[in-house]
């Protein structure tokens, strides 16, 4: 997809953003109007403490979870309300709630660890995505037969089938997840594994294990990496923190680190405000570019956004507009991040679109982008 030639690239996050009237947008202004109506009345059934009445953490109930594996042992914050801005060319055109705070994303924080892998990638820290991780990542992680043949790309389109045990969760906590809105009845209950590369599964323990594979080969603390290499380019706030576990602290030359986590699925993981996961979305929109600077190689944009083979669905950690779950008003090309709760980073380079929403009823988000299509002139 070509990138727009005219791509406004917003000031660093201690000035003003420039926005742009919903007519020279584009848009008809009543009619975007309306479509910000839904997002902010369409808020997240999910309870702002994340906690039911019952005492039990909002993930455990999404996802039907029981069994030795469910407890929360990372950090956890009060959400608010929806929250949420559209971009057009890079401007904001749409703005509701509290755009700054910083507040959990869940798993939108799965594409930031596709954003470092490559990084990872374009420093020769990996050198084929192809490669088992086990040729270069220590620790007995990938001693087994079955473990020996995951590569990194099957860690990146949630395929690799990893059998195993880190930060106490065991990879079998997720065996027969839907994150769909579908049947979690079996979830949790042991399956035969397939051959890596070859079953697709969200599984939340070996994106933990990626986040640590990568911890390794950058031998840094992977917030530091992010910091420095793309959010401090593109202008994002200092206020943005990745967690891990209480548990996952590891030594890191001589240096105690903390393992971050690929999602909240037991709490810690990204903790953002939406106007940073619009900066994200807008180098992605580039193809890694932010004004006069390639921040990640385009071609790792591009890799990182085609279909897998075991989810049409699904690339390296961001989510496709194809497939059965395609919103149709929208082009296929279109791209997303998505995490429980629902937050979205949504990117369509054939409309100039960006659009983060925060806390909207994820059965309300169809809605939404239908009268955010029909809203352009």
């Amino acid at each position: 997809m070509a990138i727009p030639a005219e791509f406004h690239v917003p000031a660093p996050d201690t000035a003003s953003w420039s926005t742009v009237p919903a007519a020279d947008a584009g848009f008809d202004a009543a009619k975007l109007k309306a479509a910000v109506d839904m997002a902010v009345t369409g808020e997240s059934q999910w309870p702002r403490n994340f906690y039911h009445p019952d005492g039990r953490y909002v993930g455990i109930v999404e996802w039907n979870e029981t069994g030795p594996w469910s407890e929360i042992t990372g950090p956890v914050k009060p959400r608010s309300g929806p929250a949420g801005l559209i971009l057009k060319g890079g401007r904001i055109a749409a703005e509701w709630g509290n755009t700054r705070l910083t507040e959990m994303t869940f798993s939108v924080a799965k594409s930031y660890l596709a954003i470092l892998a490559g990084l990872a990638v374009a420093d020769g820290l990996i050198t084929s995505i192809d490669q088992p991780v086990g040729a270069t990542v220590t620790g007995p992680w990938f001693a087994s037969a079955h473990n020996a043949r995951i590569t990194w790309r099957h860690l990146l389109q949630q395929s690799s089938e990893w059998q195993g045990e880190i930060w106490g969760k065991s990879d079998q906590v997720d065996h027969n997840r839907s994150v769909s809105g579908g049947d979690n009845s079996r979830k949790g209950q042991l399956r035969a594994l397939q051959t890596p590369g070859t079953h697709y599964e969200y599984n939340d323990v070996r994106v933990n294990l990626l986040a640590y594979c990568l911890l390794q080969r950058f031998g840094r603390a992977l917030p530091e990496v992010l910091k420095e290499r793309v959010m401090d380019p593109i202008g994002a706030s200092s206020d943005w923190q990745w967690h891990g576990y209480s548990n996952s602290f590891v030594e890191i030359g001589a240096k105690r680190v903390q393992s971050v986590s690929g999602g909240a699925h037991w709490g810690g993981g990204m903790f953002i405000g939406a106007r940073d996961h619009a900066r994200l979305g807008l180098l992605v929109a580039q193809g890694g570019r932010w004004g006069d600077r390639q921040i990640l190689p385009d071609d790792w944009v591009a890799q990182m956004l085609q279909p897998s083979p075991t989810n049409g669905s699904y690339g390296l950690l961001w989510w496709l507009n194809r497939g059965p779950a395609r919103h149709t008003c929208a082009p296929d090309t279109c791209v997303y991040a998505l995490g429980a709760g629902n937050n979205m980073i949504w990117i369509d380079r054939e409309n100039d679109l960006v659009a983060v929403l925060r806390w909207i009823d994820k059965a309300k988000f169809g809605g939404f982008l239908t009268a955010l299509m029909a809203a352009r002139t």
